[in-house]
């Protein structure tokens, strides 16, 4: 542990009030919805890991309670509670009721923080039905209680704390149910995070509790970014056995890379800014691609490993295969926007280019069987991009992918208006059939999709570019692909995968993700990618229908509303089955259908995900399908 800087109630600096965040929620954490709302833990975690940061905090509990609530927990200094001078009131109350109140804004308290904007702790209490504080401290545990962000009583001394009791701070906060949209916190996705923040954090320990079914995990990474790349690759084959990984300090700001390359087609590169998932990227993540392209590049032509080519490798050659962590830790970060997601400093670049540079070239330098292994694939990689481009050349010629030539099996809507128009994807062309009947042409295109489309994990663009109904997909989205993508050409706006509710149906739909995923992410990115959701069974009772979209809904209509009677119980096997006027109602309809947006939420976890489901290795499939097994809530076959 570092010698303790001061942080008592004079170091609490304070900006503004708080009735902003109740009325505009999503201004503060994004959106309202579940992403939303698992950002609320993240703010609090944000909070004990800053406290890891400054070397006062080796373990953070969080607990996912059966009513609702989270707690987070730390072994920090605990949140200071001694009078606040301007505010005559406790610093813990004017923390958590008083938007940017923090100890963040001078480098006192905190050297680096990964919550600067200091709304964190403030936007949680805000946006909670009731947010209870327990922090142990200066020998006593206090307690303070709100109410949707209200202090409910005067913060009280519960007793002094015990002989060998470390300090630290406990906040458990109950959502507000009449803000957000759910209130259902999933145990994967905090998982996921809390995984990441221990990598980030070497020697931290986090765990994760769920009371309501008994999932749990725990956390604990000594090796940091370095173990974080090899558990990213592990369902990867690794090109050399070494993580390369640089670390240096310039101007207080300290840089991390680990990286590795692999003999995959999909590279997956994460930049992290305070512990901050920086998922556009930002000058961090420049300064590295920059330096990277000109290190291979002198070390490819000085060691003649790339003799065969007749032009400079590219970024996008050395880039394929390669798994990298970049992690900065800045003392004034400057991020777009509050949910942080691009870092600005433009300072960062240089300090960035400069450490890869040198580092990168004396370890090549030191490890040839390494850098032969890079560049080697960094060659192939070019030879196929080279060949792709001839491909597509060739394909534009017969004018398969000339946005003036649409596919034959697409009905096009009425309007030009993409924010209007809707193009469903769907799977075979009986399906295709009762949906061009049934859809509304004015703003409703369909795309019958004959069979399941290539694997993308697993080959690169040359053999991409081959396959038909991933040309016509192209060509019917129209911004193109690869190089020349430009999502400003996208004659859609809703992308709506539309496959039966089977196996089949969900292996199309993943196959189409995976497409997406790989080479069009910026739609995903945009929210333009949707999962239509046709319901399962159609329920006849006394002349009227009832449609459930899962077991449980078919189970309790039949219950409830037919008195366990139903007239008929009709299964749908595919979209086929419908007719045009059933696949309107129920899938279609503005009105009446259920879309479930595409979003990225974790960069690294998605990338994990698509390599364990679609790539070549088979143990961790295996073990993904045990993991999960009890999770399917029906398996047709």
């Amino acid at each position: 542990m570092s010698e303790e800087r001061s942080y008592g109630a004079d170091q609490i600096q304070v900006l503004e009030g708080l009735e902003a965040v109740q009325k505009r929620p999503a201004m503060y954490i994004g959106s309202t919805d579940a992403r939303g709302l698992h950002h609320l833990v993240y703010e609090v975690v944000d909070n004990s890991i800053d406290e890891a940061l400054a070397g006062y905090c080796d373990t953070i509990e969080v607990t996912i309670h059966d009513d609702s609530s989270v707690s987070v927990s730390d072994d920090g200094r605990g949140i200071p509670v001694d009078t606040h001078r301007e505010y005559d009131r406790p610093a813990l109350e004017v923390i958590m009721t008083v938007l940017h109140a923090g100890g963040k804004f001078d480098n006192k308290s905190y050297q680096v923080s990964g919550g600067l904007h200091g709304v964190g702790v403030s936007v949680v209490n805000a946006l909670s039905q009731w947010l209870e504080v327990e922090v142990k401290r200066d020998g006593h545990v206090y307690r303070h209680r709100f109410d949707h962000g209200h202090p409910d009583q005067e913060m009280e001394e519960v007793r002094e704390m015990r002989e060998g009791e470390e300090t630290g701070t406990t906040i458990r906060f109950w959502p507000d149910q009449d803000i957000f949209e759910t209130t259902d916190f999933t145990f994967s996705t905090l998982e996921s995070r809390l995984r990441e923040l221990a990598f980030l954090n070497p020697g931290v320990e986090i765990a994760i509790v769920d009371e309501r079914d008994g999932d749990e995990a725990s956390f604990q990474y000594d090796g940091g970014i370095k173990e974080f790349v090899e558990y990213l690759n592990e369902t990867k084959t690794a090109l050399h056995n070494d993580v390369v990984y640089l670390d240096g300090e310039e101007q207080d700001i300290q840089v991390e890379i680990a990286m590795q390359a692999t003999d995959g087609v999909q590279g997956s590169i994460h930049a992290f800014a305070n512990n901050i998932n920086t998922r556009e990227g930002g000058s961090h993540m420049t300064g590295f691609k920059t330096a990277l392209t000109r290190v291979v590049n002198d070390y490819a032509s000085k060691q003649g490993h790339a003799d065969d080519i007749d032009e400079n490798l590219k970024g996008e050659d050395i880039r394929e295969g390669l798994t990298a962590v970049i992690s900065i830790k800045h003392p004034d970060p400057q991020f777009e926007g509050q949910t942080k997601t691009k870092l600005g400093n433009s300072e960062v670049r240089g300090i960035v280019e400069s450490l890869m540079h040198e580092g990168l070239s004396t370890y090549l330098e030191e490890h040839p069987d390494t850098g032969e292994a890079i560049c080697r694939k960094a060659v192939e990689a070019a030879k196929a991009r080279l060949a792709a481009k001839k491909a597509e050349e060739l394909t534009r010629r017969k004018s398969a992918l000339d946005s003036t030539s649409l596919p034959g099996k697409l009905a096009d809507c009425q309007t030009r208006d993409p924010e209007e128009s809707e193009l469903f994807v769907v799977e075979g062309d009986s399906a295709g059939g009762s949906a061009k009947q049934g859809r509304n042409p004015e703003f409703q295109a369909i795309l019958p999709l004959r069979g399941k489309i290539l694997n993308v994990e697993k080959h690169r663009l040359d053999r991409i570019l081959e396959n038909e109904q991933i040309r016509n997909l192209i060509t019917a989205i129209g911004t193109g692909i690869g190089e020349e993508f430009d999502i400003d050409d996208a004659r859609y706006h809703k992308i709506i995968m539309m496959t039966d509710a089977d196996v089949d149906g969900a292996h199309i739909r993943t196959l189409l993700l995976t497409f997406l995923y790989r080479h069009m992410t910026p739609l995903i990115e945009a929210g333009y990618v949707y999962a239509a959701q046709p319901p399962l069974y159609r329920i006849r009772y006394k002349g009227d229908t009832y449609d459930a979209m899962t077991e449980e809904e078919r189970e309790q209509i039949v219950a409830e509303v037919c008195d366990g009677s139903p007239d008929q119980v009709q299964r749908f096997k595919g979209l086929g089955e419908m007719n045009p006027e059933q696949l309107w109602e129920t899938t279609m309809n503005p009105d009446n259908r259920i879309l479930k947006q595409v979003t990225i939420e974790d960069g690294a976890a998605a990338d994990r995900m698509f390599s364990v489901l679609m790539g070549d290795a088979v143990g961790p499939r295996k073990q993904f399908i045990k993991e999960h097994s009890g999770d399917a809530e029906w398996v047709d076959i």
